[in-house]
C-alpha cells in the first residue's frame, strides 16, 4: 500500500508540474524624446511573454495587438496615440517579443513629465495587459 501512495504522489507531482501556465504580461517599458527643433520624436518600447503561440509548419506564430496613451504634464489623456497589430513568425518558440513605437509631437505638447502606456492585447486568447513609461521633454 505504501508503494502505491508513493507511485500515486509522484505520478501526481509530475503531472502537475508538467506544464507551466505562462502569464501574459508587458515588462521593461521605456521611452525616451528627442527634440528635433520645433517638434519632439518619441521612441517607446516594452516586451512581452507569455503570449499564445500556434504551430503552424515548422514556424510558432503569435498575433499582438497594441497602442499607446499618452498622459500630459497638465494630466489630459491623449488616447491612442500610435496603435499598431502584428503577426510574429519564427522557427522556435518565443520567449519574449519586443514591441516598438515611434511617434512625432508637435510645437503644441510643451516641456514637462509625461507617461507613455502601452495596452496590449493577445489576439488569439484576448487577454491584455499593460504597462507604462514616464518621459521629459
Amino acid at each position: 500500500m505504501k508503494k502505491i501512495s508513493v507511485v500515486f504522489v509522484a505520478l501526481l507531482l509530475l503531472t502537475s508540474c508538467g506544464k507551466e501556465e505562462k502569464k501574459f504580461e508587458a515588462f521593461s517599458a521605456e521611452a525616451f524624446a528627442y527634440d528635433l527643433g520645433g517638434s519632439w520624436e518619441v521612441n517607446a518600447s516594452t516586451r512581452v511573454k507569455g503570449m499564445a503561440q500556434k504551430e503552424e509548419g515548422e514556424y510558432f506564430v503569435a498575433a499582438i495587438s497594441y497602442s499607446v496613451d499618452l498622459v500630459k504634464p497638465s494630466g489630459e489623456l491623449v488616447k491612442n496615440i500610435y496603435e499598431d497589430q502584428q503577426d510574429f513568425s519564427k522557427n522556435e518558440e518565443f520567449i519574449d517579443i519586443p514591441l516598438e513605437v515611434q511617434f512625432v509631437l508637435d510645437s503644441t505638447f510643451t516641456s514637462g513629465n509625461y507617461k507613455a502606456t502601452f495596452h496590449v492585447k493577445d489576439n488569439s486568447t484576448g487577454e491584455t495587459t499593460e504597462v507604462s513609461a514616464d518621459f521629459k521633454m
